[in-house]
């Protein structure tokens, strides 16, 4: 349940539509419900303005399945499976359809498991939101990155805002980061996806204005540490007020700046 329910709820309440006795049985839901070993955390747009996710590994494809429908049953916002694989999300689908799958572009699913990538796989989503009009670029390093990127643009698209994609600047070659200099700098919210030494996000915040939030990505070799490297990069960073996410996390990155963007949206209209 989300705020903009409950006060429909309460509202129905007073006008006498919604018998008292009904209205309980309602909120009973709250503030979880236990369903397929889980406790469906009904309660958390209300206090944060964003619902729980499922998220996929470690599920089996019953789980998510069941967990799924709980969810859509318990809310009227967006549901997402995330690093979801191929039966996990044929399975969330037959039994909740009309959920759009997102996966990272010029994949084999043959591949798709969590064993093999834990990027690899598919962000699945049901009832978006409406479209906002703020701008979120996420620029990813290389190639390599493109499963993480993929992962938060597919996680912000729930909530109605539709990233801008800028792929394969990373520093090496300093002319291809230059050349998007200006679609960095008119954004609102900037997430950098890269891996390797991750100098791309010391390099973006030294030219942009908005809020900028590195994701690591596991992407190297072997002095890489698996996105270790990265990781502290980030931290040790040179320009100031980097948000940092953790490893291959492009669901947190998405989140992070969702909550940026609604509180800057409250801000411009009064609510907060």
């Amino acid at each position: 349940m989300d705020a903009q329910q409950l006060a429909d709820l309460l509202a129905e309440v007073r006008a006498g539509t919604v018998p008292a006795d009904e209205a309980v049985a309602r909120l009973r839901r709250l503030p979880y419900t236990e369903v397929a070993g889980a406790r469906i955390d009904h309660h958390r747009s209300l206090r944060t303005g964003h619902p729980e996710a499922v998220y996929g590994p470690g599920k089996s494809p019953s789980q998510c399945a069941r967990i799924v429908a709980e969810m859509l049953s318990g809310s009227s916002g967006p549901v997402l499976l995330t690093r979801a694989n191929p039966a996990q999300t044929e399975a969330s689908l037959a039994a909740c359809p009309d959920g759009a799958v997102h996966r990272p572009a010029d994949r084999d699913l043959e591949v798709a498991d969590e064993t093999v990538n834990p990027v690899d796989l598919a962000t699945v989503v049901w009832r978006a939101a409406g479209v906002r009009p703020e701008r979120v670029v996420v620029a990813s390093a290389g190639t390599a990155d493109g499963p993480v990127a993929s992962e938060a643009a597919a996680v912000l698209s729930a909530f109605g805002v539709s990233a801008e994609p800028v792929t394969d600047i990373g520093l090496a070659g300093l002319h291809r980061f230059l050349a998007e200099i200006d679609t960095l700098a008119s954004a609102d919210v900037v997430i950098v996806v890269a891996g390797m030494e991750g100098a791309l996000a010391t390099a973006v915040a030294g030219v942009v204005p908005a809020p900028v939030i590195a994701v690591p990505t596991s992407a190297g070799y072997g002095a890489a540490l698996a996105g270790v490297t990265a990781l502290l990069a980030m931290h040790a960073s040179c320009a100031a007020g980097i948000t940092v996410v953790g490893i291959d996390n492009g669901f947190g990155a998405a989140m992070a700046a969702m909550r940026i963007l609604d509180l800057a949206a409250g801000a411009q209209s009064g609510t907060v």
